[in-house]
């Protein structure tokens, strides 16, 4: 792709990426779930074939950003190894032996002779837009196919090369080998942004778009959607939020916090530590201590940011937590209910009246007591990899997305 390529042209190129897409949708729609989970089992099976052309080219895309200065939450999120290859084939496995929804089911009877069946149906062709992830690819498509619909996939130019021998190498031919339409999944050839706006104004092609981001550029591609009449599953924002109650146990605390911050380049990782004020000078040390223990730096009050920031996009500063004091745990869900993403929140406590009265009132996509918000995560969750996690107040699938939630639902009324 040339660099001085116009929108108009990006475009094109983006809707042809699509038009190719619809017209092999119908090979997916109406195949059979053998036919599906055959071509999902090829695609575990090519992640191990394949994977030294696919290392080959990550080691390009992590040269590359290395080199413009990616900081290291962002390459930890770019890189791909052995080891996560063969998870990524392992997650591949088992999405292929997980049983497929009914296609109908009879849901009631009318008066004159009737029944009502509500059948579900693929939306046809959904786009997915995302950034320095490669194995999103792979977590995408697979799910696509599963749900039998087509897709088009959009990445940024740190994780083009990876994803192209994703596509070309892995998921093209298993869909072949399949017998299915290898067109079905399509990756946009181009990293130039234009290509994400032209995705979500397709309508006629592309009624459903995943965006999966960071902040203000999901949300700007989410209004333009909007106005074009394309319906989103959004995930621009994150950070999990954990309250540290009065009655909580200082080590199993400490321990908690450790395990929330495993990876920091995520979405579900610790971001905010809300602490009781009762306990706020006696917790401190412990804290400290364990955020000592993973490397990460507390931002404590008075802040000179919103508290709640969320560090996993500051790639200068993403190795940090925001710690403040609260009045109770009715102060702490408001503070994660208004003043966060509302992704996730949990309470560490002891006190089972308390973690049900924090349950009752936070309000956001998962709640959690006694358990890292790292677990809000469609593999971790569910057994199956997802699309993103969606956090709309709206009806509709919220938290993790998975391949259950991408059809649309049909009434059929019928003779008896």
């Amino acid at each position: 792709m040339s660099d001085e390529q116009t929108p108009g042209e990006i475009g094109d190129l983006v809707a042809a990426c699509a038009a190719k897409a619809s017209s092999a949708a119908p090979s997916l729609a109406g195949a059979a779930d053998e036919t599906i989970d055959n071509a999902i089992g090829e695609m575990a099976a090519r992640l191990s074939s394949s994977r030294a052309k696919i290392l080959a080219a990550n080691a390009e895309d992590i040269a590359a950003a290395e080199e413009s200065g990616m900081s290291s939450g962002l390459l930890d999120r770019l890189r791909i190894t052995e080891e996560r290859l063969e998870g990524m084939a392992e997650q591949l496995r088992l999405l292929a032996s997980v049983p497929h929804p009914a296609r109908s089911a009879q849901i009631g009877t009318l008066d004159g002779g009737l029944r009502l069946v509500e059948l579900r149906r693929p939306v046809g062709v959904i786009g997915a837009n995302y950034e320095a992830r490669p194995n999103v690819t792979v977590d995408v498509a697979s799910q696509l196919v599963k749900s039998r619909n087509a897709g088009v996939l959009r990445t940024g130019s740190a994780a083009l090369r990876s994803a192209t021998a994703l596509l070309r190498h892995v998921v093209a031919p298993a869909l072949s080998d399949a017998d299915l339409d290898p067109d079905a999944v399509q990756l946009v050839p181009s990293a130039d942004r234009a290509a994400a706006g032209a995705l979500v104004e397709l309508p006629d092609l592309v009624p459903l778009v995943i965006l999966r981001g960071s902040g203000e550029s999901t949300r700007e591609l989410g209004r333009r959607a909007a106005a074009v009449g394309v319906r989103t599953l959004a995930h621009a924002d994150g950070g999990g939020v954990l309250y540290y109650d009065a009655k909580a146990d200082p080590e199993f605390a400490a321990d908690l916090i450790r395990r929330s911050l495993d990876r920091l380049g995520v979405c579900n990782r610790l971001n905010l530590l809300l602490i009781h004020r009762d306990v706020y000078d006696t917790a401190l040390p412990g804290v400290q201590a364990a955020l000592d223990a993973v490397g990460v730096r507390a931002s404590l009050p008075p802040h000179e940011h919103p508290i709640g920031y969320e560090w996993a996009l500051d790639a200068e500063r993403e190795s940090t937590v925001t710690i403040a004091p609260v009045e109770d745990l009715r102060h702490a869900a408001r503070i994660a209910n208004k003043e966060t993403s509302g992704l996730a929140a949990g309470i560490v406590t002891e006190d089972k009246a308390a973690a049900e009265e924090f349950i009752s009132a936070y309000t956001g996509t998962g709640v959690f007591w006694n358990a890292p918000t790292r677990l809000l995560d469609g593999f971790k969750l569910l057994g199956v990899p997802e699309t993103g996690i969606n956090i709309d107040r709206v009806p509709g699938p919220r938290g993790p997305v998975t391949f259950t939630d991408l059809c649309l639902r049909q009434y059929a009324v019928l003779p008896v």
